[in-house]
């Protein structure tokens, strides 16, 4: 893995190891991987019925519930793969094109 500069602390995708290779345990949360997303997901809080399927579902464990009960995506570490959207009973979540 290529050095960092000592004042850039926000590891990115790109510095990853060749392959992706997990080289730390528990290290994934340090990597903006949201940046390779070709799709986001967009929350209708109107439609929403605040049930956390999208929470279970997601992969990546990117989707956190804010202080209203609703679930939204951390664009952080979302890939834009999806399931969200898919699992939705209520069609609350649409993916938008980057």
């Amino acid at each position: 893995m290529r050095e960092l500069p000592k004042s850039e602390s926000e590891l990115t995708w790109k510095d990853l190891e060749i392959g992706a290779k997990v080289v730390e345990p528990g290290n994934a949360s340090q990597y903006r991987t949201g940046d390779w997303r070709s799709q986001r997901p967009i929350l209708d809080i109107n439609q929403c019925n605040k049930c956390g399927l999208c929470y279970i579902y997601c992969p990546e464990g990117c989707i956190e519930q804010d202080e209203e009960g609703y679930f939204k995506a951390g664009l952080f570490y979302c890939k834009g793969c999806g399931i969200c959207a898919v699992e939705c009973p209520k069609k609350a979540i649409t993916m938008e094109e980057e």
